[in-house]
């Protein structure tokens, strides 16, 4: 049995049936780092042999779901190349949590899901939201490209023009159209978490163990290969566009808006 203890960037707290996953850095909206990312991998991978749980729900602490990626520079390194690439190996990790994980994977997005934070959505085999939240993923302004498997499960969800939209024109996706393009299966109120979501979720969480896991890996079945290749593939391309001069611009710019708040 899991013991889920030891972490810094994540809630981690088992009920019953449920294990809940919160992004926990409300200052900084939930930004993720690179010990959020670590993180989320080892608990990802610990669930998966944890009997006793049959649901994970990951949500945020706060008014964010998460802000995505921690853009803060990180200490220096003399070694730029392998700073990168070890960063990569780490995202790369805690997508294939996301992919390999073989409990029912429940996001709660209780606010803002941005970049990462919304490509975790689109990873996960139910997604609910609140009505003020909404997704947005500007990977192209910040001179990346679609990360977290999006690049073949949005155009899958969304339909190729609104996924394009999102992905490549930095487009926002508001709840209610989240909703209308099957991104999210519910809109919730925040005040009726309590009364309404939560005893619903531990509802599901009663269902047979077995057969939610088998009938999940049959879902998971038909796309699998090419979300494991998108994944690689994305990581590859990342992997060049941090090392090129357009995410290099934005983020000095960035850095310049910043310092200027």
């Amino acid at each position: 049995m899991a013991a889920y203890q030891g972490y810094q960037e994540l809630l981690v707290e088992k009920q019953d049936k449920l294990l809940i996953v919160k992004f926990n850095n409300p200052k900084r909206k939930n930004c993720l780092n690179r010990v959020a990312y670590q993180e989320l991998a080892r608990v990802l991978g610990e669930v998966n042999d944890d009997a006793d749980v049959t649901i994970v729900v990951v949500t945020g602490v706060g008014d964010f779901f998460t802000a995505g990626n921690d853009l803060t520079p990180s200490g220096q390194t003399d070694d730029i190349q392998a700073f990168l690439v070890e960063g990569n190996n780490v995202f790369k990790a805690m997508v294939l949590g996301f992919i390999n994980c073989n409990k029912i994977l429940i996001s709660l997005v209780n606010g803002p899901a941005i970049g990462i934070g919304a490509t975790i959505v689109g990873l996960c085999d139910v997604a609910w939201c609140a009505e003020e939240a909404y997704f947005y993923t500007p990977f192209i302004k910040l001179g990346l490209v679609p990360e977290g498997g999006s690049s073949f499960l949005l155009p899958m969800i969304l339909g190729r023009s609104k996924a394009s939209e999102i992905l490549l024109l930095n487009e926002k996706l508001s709840s209610a159209e989240a909703y209308n393009f099957n991104f999210v299966s519910r809109i919730y109120k925040t005040e009726e978490l309590d009364s309404v979501v939560w005893p619903k979720l531990r509802e599901f969480s009663a269902l047979p163990p077995t057969s939610l896991k088998e009938g999940k890996r049959l879902i998971k079945e038909g796309f699998l290969a090419n979300l494991l290749k998108a994944n690689d593939a994305e990581c590859t391309e990342l992997l060049n566009r941090f090392q090129g001069d357009e995410f290099i611009q934005a983020i000095m710019d960035f850095a310049t808006r910043k310092s200027k708040l």
